[in-house]
């Protein structure tokens, strides 16, 4: 019998609670001993548990002495400062990380960890980790969106296939594209949006702001998500939208990259792009919110913030990726096995993706980055944020001021500087 097939405790004493009145009525020795037989099979319990169980008391007693803590409130409050300086990920994506992530925060003088801690965290169990943190619950208020009208179609998205990038592809390089647009309440005007690129295969993020979404800041966005990125793009997975599929913009991707595929998603299916459209709210709206962004200030302030968050994701941030899809019942149902929660960085370092002067030095980006010093920074920098005026009613604003800003800033690292 499987283990999904067995009864529970709860569930063996419920039973045996309905039988036991059938073997106290029971007039024969051999109906009794027929009876037994049939809860021993229904059980899997011994029969002498099963009779000192119908002959006594079937509900449960409390433990008369509570077994001891296992692991104390050092480490406890370790698992509690390493959560916090990986934003609270869940207990699957925190257990295979939480020895390395103790080791990084020690070396940059934010926790003080013995070898008995360690070992301690390198044994404790995901349920262990759960009754630690609690339930973090986190209620996110939702901007209603409107119908859109049905347009003139785009001759353009003829010849760009639809379909959805495989959960199972394991090259790096497919990368899914959205945007996120910073509208507030209201989609009048030109307000700033970020254009975000997620790769299928190692959950490798980038994200640039730009305001408005013409064809010059669309350009000047992937210039800069291009020049940034530590390995080639191999194909483009956007949604059907004009801002992505026009002659402009194509004819740049052309040149920028060789060999390039372009797909695209399904007219509504999200789920077409659910890497990026995941990321949009826990790497873009869990920071930067649903408020109205539209001035160049808060364009210049965003570039700042999706640097440091460039380095908290990739390098800090572990994530899950499906490893196995195992189909019951006539495939009516379907179990999910991920893989051990690893950062992006680690993804890409285990495919052989990186040449040997790229992961090395961005191995030493990483050893020398602080992730709680990241934090605070991110955290500065949202509050900085959410101060800024707003644009003025009837002064415009100069996209041109925009174009390029990338280049004075972390984003400018490109593989030219990565290679040396």
């Amino acid at each position: 019998m499987s283990p999904e097939e067995r009864m529970t405790i709860d569930e063996q004493r419920k039973y045996l609670h309905k039988m036991r009145i059938r073997y106290w009525q029971a007039q024969s020795r051999s109906e009794r001993s027929r009876l037994l037989n049939e809860m021993e099979t229904v059980t899997e319990l011994h029969r002498k548990s099963v009779i000192r169980l119908i002959n006594g008391e079937l509900t449960r007693k409390r433990r008369q002495k509570q077994r001891g803590k296992t692991y104390g409130a050092d480490v406890e409050v370790a698992i509690q400062k390493i959560a916090r300086s990986m934003d609270y990920p869940c207990a699957e994506r925190l257990q295979p990380n939480l020895v390395w992530m103790a080791q990084q925060l020690e070396k940059h003088g934010e926790l003080n960890i013995s070898l008995e801690i360690q070992q301690k965290l390198s044994q404790i169990s995901i349920s262990t980790i759960r009754r630690i943190l609690g339930a973090v619950s986190k209620k996110v208020d939702r901007v209603a969106h409107q119908k859109k009208r049905p347009g003139i179609p785009n001759p353009l998205l003829r010849g760009i296939p639809m379909y959805r990038i495989g959960w199972d592809e394991v090259e790096p390089g497919h990368f899914e594209v959205d945007l996120v647009h910073h509208s507030g309440t209201s989609s009048e005007g030109q307000y700033v949006h970020t254009l975000q690129m997620v790769d299928v295969a190692t959950g490798w993020s980038e994200c640039c702001p730009m305001l408005g979404r013409s064809y010059l800041v669309m350009e000047d966005s992937f210039q800069c998500i291009f020049n940034r990125l530590p390995f080639p793009v191999k194909e483009l997975h956007p949604d059907n939208g004009s801002e992505f599929f026009n002659h402009y913009l194509v004819k740049s991707w052309k040149n920028l990259v060789k060999d390039l595929t372009l797909s695209r998603s399904r007219p509504f299916h999200k789920n077409d792009n659910r890497f990026v459209e995941e990321n949009n709210f826990s790497l873009v709206r869990a920071y930067v919110g649903y408020q109205r962004l539209d001035t160049i200030t808060q364009v210049k302030l965003l570039h700042e913030l999706y640097d440091q968050l460039w380095l908290y994701h990739n390098f800090f941030q572990p994530v899950m990726r499906l490893k196995q899809k195992v189909y019951q019942d006539n495939r009516s149902s379907c179990k999910r096995i991920y893989d051990p929660a690893q950062s992006p960085f680690d993804r890409l370092c285990a495919k052989g993706t990186l040449n040997a002067d790229t992961q090395r030095y961005l191995q030493m980006l990483r050893d020398g980055t602080n992730p709680c010093q990241v934090r605070r920074t991110i955290e500065h920098l949202t509050t900085q944020l959410f101060n800024l005026p707003k644009a003025k009613e009837g002064v415009p604003e100069d996209v041109h001021q925009t174009i390029g800003l990338w280049q004075f800033g972390a984003a400018s690292l490109n593989k030219v500087t990565l290679s040396l």
